[in-house]
């Protein structure tokens, strides 16, 4: 349920918003606190859009009502009217609250919220001065600060030109300015301690207003100019109205109340009666009525209307979430909601994933200066990590000790998909990229030894890099021999040449492996589907736009496609869940599901994009990271747009609501991959809406492309 005021949510005309409505699968009820009788165009096309997105509109007034059926369109089944919700004390004769503010005896005439030139106090001030000399111990308490946004453009000019005017009336004795932001019971008191509340405003086109309905609900006496709000509310006999800036009408209305305490309480008893309807209480009750009715009729997977995400954006890059779990030794690995957990340590494997998404940004020297300290911290972490054979440790504890003799394998390459980017960084500086090519050539003898076939994907992910750019091997060995650092060393770089042969021997392994284990209806490199799947597909795409060889290319597309088509439903992937894999003739296991699947595969896609320009890769790509933005099978947003944070996976009791280092990298690596064609991305989405591949209305269509596209 989302509560709508333009103002809240920035850009143009509140238009900010639509990126979370976008990223929404659930019915979106709209509770709209300003209805426009004339809008201006910017305002128009916002109302207008979040009519499209909510499936019902509440408001709070009839005026509303009527005002969305007139100027709007909108038909009357999808409006409901709720009233402002006011909370629910019993009627009183104010005495007892009265003796808390030590007004016993005094007449209080209240006027409360945050204080606006449109409020038209200075209205009530110049009307006071004759009820005064009647009732010189009246009270009239002007109850709260000064509108933030006023008060940023203009100070306290407003409230200073008011104070000026009671003192020219000679009111000092009887206004009293409360210039505070005062809590919801303490503002309770104050109402329930009064004997009339005046709403004096100076604009009839205000279709709600809290002060107002808090009034009435708690059987206030009402003096008010008749803006939309207060014509309704204050119909029969619930209150008094006076026309704008009638300071005459004022001073008559008060002294009436005043003088016919009877008619005064017989007022009060009709507004109260009329606020019992109000009460939260009875407002939550009829909300619910209208969650349930939303919901009754709505199907969680029926997903044609509701996918339809950000058409014209993507998030913005943030990294503020990154920092904060980066110390000066390395990225703590998990969170408790959000919070680092500092005992779980740090991990190499993390750390090598930030770089490539770190270096993945820096497409200027302005950036790799705003990145250098990550980035060094990060190389630091590798270096120290880094084992006299070559390999990496892995875990290290809070306390700077390493936990493990030495990673996986997976931890090798992982850390050799970070090196690689640094090296092929042209911005970095030729230490930074001299010291990461010095950490690939000690690990040599470790990635020629590999055997995982994920650790041999990630590592020549990260030998890509440096193989496809013209890396100055001879400058970085100018600076390599410079140095003195002989911890760990080895006696040159390796050559070009050298990584290159490991590269395609990998290369060659993978496709062997697909040989080995495919099946007809099995296109996988192994009997099984498990983790960080769609890097064994994009390794081998990426092997074949740096050699050509098409045997590359057909195993990396048949693979990938294979992929789309156990997880990608025509609505939402529905990624492969890590309780209990899945192998072939079992059953696909749902949860848990990790990000990370996601984010590798938009990545893959984007790699299959820039090989075969097929823009249906490119369509995949946006859905898959999409996943991240509510398209999954839960329908649940797992990033955190105002931190920047990721949460940690699907389960099948909802969303793992701690933040760990590896969810925010990865979907920081899918979306710079994604920004890198983010128009044509857009462009494809729009073209392909009609299609049956992206509707999903024909399984066998979207098949026959896979196998074609991958001859």
């Amino acid at each position: 349920c989302l509560q709508h005021e333009f103002g809240l949510f920035w850009g143009n005309a509140g238009d900010y918003i639509f990126a979370l409505l976008s990223g929404i699968n659930k019915p979106v009820i709209s509770t709209m606190h300003t209805v426009i009788r004339e809008p201006e165009p910017e305002y128009r096309a916002s109302t207008e859009k979040l009519i499209r997105y909510s499936e019902k509109l509440i408001v709070m007034s009839q005026t509303a009502v009527e005002m969305l059926k007139d100027v709007y369109k909108v038909s009357e089944d999808k409006i409901e009217l709720i009233f402002h919700g006011v909370p629910d004390y019993p009627f009183n004769n104010c005495s007892k609250y009265k003796n808390r503010l030590n007004l016993k005896g005094s007449p209080l005439v209240l006027t409360f919220g945050l204080l606006s030139q449109n409020k038209g106090i200075e209205s009530m001030l110049d009307a006071l001065p004759e009820v005064i000399s009647q009732y010189p111990e009246l009270i009239y308490l002007i109850l709260g600060a000064t509108h933030p946004i006023i008060k940023k453009n203009f100070g306290e000019t407003y409230r200073q030109y008011l104070q000026n005017k009671v003192s020219e009336l000679g009111l000092e004795k009887n206004v009293v300015f409360h210039d505070k932001f005062v809590e919801k019971e303490e503002l309770c008191n104050y109402i329930l301690a009064s004997d009339i509340y005046v709403s004096p405003y100076l604009s009839r086109e205000q279709i709600v207003s809290g002060a107002l309905t808090y009034a009435i609900g708690m059987g206030k006496a009402i003096v008010s100019t008749p803006y939309w709000y207060a014509q309704e509310m204050l119909s029969d006999n619930r209150g008094l109205l006076v026309d704008f800036g009638d300071t005459s009408g004022l001073r008559k209305s008060l002294l009436h109340l005043i003088e016919n305490p009877e008619e005064c309480d017989k007022m009060r008893k009709k507004a109260y009666d009329f606020g019992r309807k109000m009460t939260w209480k009875n407002v939550g009750k009829q909300y619910n009525k209208v969650f349930t009715r939303s919901l009754k009729n709505y199907s969680a997977y029926s997903t044609s209307k509701k996918f339809n995400f950000l058409p014209n954006h993507l998030p913005e890059v943030k990294l503020d979430y990154l920092k904060l779990l980066t110390d000066d030794v390395g990225i703590i690995q998990h969170t408790n909601l959000g919070v680092p957990a500092r005992h779980y340590g740090y991990s190499t494997d993390d750390v090598g994933r930030a770089l490539v998404a770190l270096t993945q940004l820096i497409d200027n020297q302005k950036k790799a200066e705003e990145f250098w300290k990550l980035i060094t911290t990060y190389l630091s972490f590798l270096e120290h990590a880094q084992t006299d054979t070559g390999h990496f440790h892995n875990f290290m504890s809070y306390k700077r000790e390493f936990l493990d003799e030495k990673g996986s394998e997976d931890t090798l390459g992982r850390a050799i998909y970070g090196l690689g980017h640094v090296v092929s960084c042209p911005y970095l500086s030729k230490n930074i990229r001299t010291l990461a090519h010095t950490l690939m050539s000690r690990a040599r003898p470790e990635m020629e030894k590999l055997n995982c076939p994920r650790a041999k994907a990630y590592a020549m992910c990260g030998l890509y890099e440096m193989l496809r750019t013209d890396v100055d091997t001879d400058e970085l060995e100018s600076v390599f021999n410079s140095r003195r650092d002989a911890a760990k060393s080895v006696d040159s770089l390796v050559s070009k040449d050298t990584f290159e042969s490991i590269f395609v021997s990998h290369a060659n392994s993978l496709a062997d492996l697909y040989e080995a284990n495919h099946k007809e209806d099995w296109n996988w490199f192994e009997p099984t589907v498990t983790y960080s799947n769609a890097k064994l597909s994009e390794s081998l795409l990426l092997a074949y736009n740096y050699t050509k060889d098409r045997t590359y290319r057909k195993v990396g597309l048949d693979t990938l496609n294979f992929l789309t088509e156990i997880q990608w439903n025509g609505d939402f992937f529905d990624i492969v869940g890590n309780q209990g894999w899945y192998s072939y003739n079992g059953e696909k296991p749902i949860f848990d599901q990790q990000p990370i699947e996601a984010g590798y595969l938009t990545q893959a896609y984007v790699s299959a994009y820039e090989i075969v320009r097929d823009r249906r890769y490119l369509e995949l790509a946006r859905y898959s990271f999409e996943y991240f933005l509510g398209r999954n099978r839960l329908q649940t947003v797992m990033y955190d747009y105002s931190t920047g944070a990721v949460c940690d996976g699907l389960n099948r009791d909802g969303m793992n609501c701690n933040q760990g280092a590896e969810s925010i990298i990865c979907f920081l690596m899918a979306l710079n991959s994604l920004n890198k064609h983010m128009d044509k991305a857009f462009s494809t989405i729009l073209q392909s809406r009609v299609s049956d591949e992206v509707d999903g209305r024909i399984l066998q269509k979207r098949k026959s492309f896979f196998v074609s596209k991958s001859g």
